[in-house]
């Protein structure tokens, strides 16, 4: 079951948006998902914590989580998903086309075993 934890590049309101558009996606925002103790904490501590709780990361780093990822398929770390977003193809201030795209995403894949996964998100 796909549910989001957007990181704290993405706007709070697209978490508010996807919660809008339908109660059955479940999406925290890093700066309110356990009260925001999670803030500018290491990409591996916040993914080990998604993972725990079964959540799939949305984010625009790649820079430093693909190779975070690399390493932990390596070790046999399991994370619970990565859905990475291109700012050339949706820009983070296109809250509403990300909204979108997430959507379309969850309608699609809702249901998938996100664990290891890793997605780069289309318009």
């Amino acid at each position: 079951m796909l549910r989001l934890l957007l990181d704290e590049h993405l706007s709070p309101d697209v978490a508010e948006t996807l919660r809008q558009a339908g109660k059955s996606i479940v999406v925290f925002w890093l700066a309110e998902w356990d009260d925001g103790r999670f803030l500018g904490t290491a990409d591996a501590v916040i993914l080990l914590e998604a993972a725990r709780q079964g959540l799939t990361l949305v984010s625009y780093d790649r820079k430093t989580i693909p190779p975070l990822l690399k390493t932990w398929a390596e070790m046999g770390q399991d994370h619970a998903g990565v859905i990475f977003v291109d700012e050339k193809t949706i820009s983070p201030s296109d809250i509403g086309g990300l909204a979108r795209s997430l959507r379309k995403l969850y309608r699609q894949s809702a249901q998938w075993d996100w664990k290891n996964r890793i997605c780069f998100l289309r318009r």
